[in-house]
C-alpha cells in the first residue's frame, strides 16, 4: 500500500474517528447527507453501470459502505475499498458480506482492466491536486473499455484547509477544494471522456462550499 504523508495523515486520522464518523454519516445513502441531486445522479449512475457488461463496481473511499449499499441494492457487483482499518471494520459490522479490501486511490488490489465501474464519493478530498494524476492513470489501469467513473467532491478553487481534530479527537488531517474545471482536463488529459460535469450550491446543513460531480468513461483504447 502506498503510503505518501497524505495517505499515513488520511488514515491515521480515520482510524481515530471512524466510530464517529460512521455515527454522523450514517451507515447508507441519506437525506441528511445527500442532496437529491446527489442521489439522482446515483440513480443515475447505477443505471449507466447496468448498460454496460457484467463485473464488480468499486467504492474507493467507502468509509462505513454507504455508496457499497446503494449499489448493492441496485443490482451491481460491488468491493469496498478504503485506507482506513477501522472504516473497513465499520463498513463490515453495517453490512455483513460486503467484500472489502485496504488499499489506496493510487494502488488499488485490481488487474487490468478488471473493474466494470468505480465511484470516488468524496475521496479524492484528500488527495493533493497535483497528485490527482496518479490516481486518474491507476483508474485507467483497472477500469475496464467501457467503464464508467462517478467523481464526488468539494469544489473550489484546489485550496487546502488543515484540521487537528476530526470528531473531537487529535488527529492531522488536510483536504483539498478541487476545481471542476481541473478534475475534468485533468480526467481527459488521462484518456477518459466526461459525460456530465455537476456543481450544485451548497444545500445540507454540513455542506459550506459547492459540491461537484463528474460522470466519465474510459471509451477510448489504452
Amino acid at each position: 500500500m502506498t503510503d505518501t504523508n497524505h495517505v499515513r495523515t488520511t488514515r491515521v486520522a480515520y482510524d481515530a474517528g471512524a466510530e464517529r464518523y460512521a455515527g454522523w454519516v450514517g451507515t447508507k445513502i441519506n437525506a441528511a447527507m445527500e442532496d437529491p441531486i446527489d442521489r439522482a445522479l446515483l440513480a443515475a449512475f447505477v443505471e449507466m453501470v447496468h448498460d454496460r457488461p457484467g463485473g464488480t463496481v468499486a467504492d474507493l473511499g467507502c468509509g462505513p459502505g454507504r455508496v457499497a449499499a446503494f449499489l448493492l441494492s441496485g443490482g451491481i457487483e460491488v468491493v469496498g475499498i478504503d485506507v482506513s482499518t477501522e472504516m473497513l471494520i465499520a463498513a463490515s459490522t453495517a453490512h455483513p458480506g460486503l467484500p472489502l479490501a485496504q488499499a489506496t486511490l493510487a494502488a488499488l488490489p485490481f488487474r487490468d482492466g478488471s473493474l466494470r465501474a468505480a465511484v470516488s464519493w468524496y475521496s479524492i478530498i484528500h488527495t493533493p491536486p497535483d497528485l490527482l494524476d496518479l490516481v486518474w492513470g491507476e483508474l485507467r489501469r483497472v477500469v475496464a473499455q467501457t467503464g464508467h467513473l462517478l467523481i464526488a467532491f468539494q469544489a473550489g478553487g484546489g485550496e487546502a484547509l488543515h484540521r487537528d481534530e476530526i470528531f473531537g479527537r487529535p488527529a492531522s488531517l488536510t483536504s483539498y477544494r478541487h476545481a471542476p474545471t481541473h478534475v475534468e482536463q485533468s480526467l481527459v488529459e488521462a484518456g477518459f471522456r466526461v459525460h456530465a460535469r455537476v456543481v450544485r450550491a451548497p444545500a445540507l446543513a454540513h455542506e459550506t462550499t459547492p459540491q461537484a460531480f463528474v460522470i466519465a468513461s474510459l471509451d477510448g483504447p489504452k
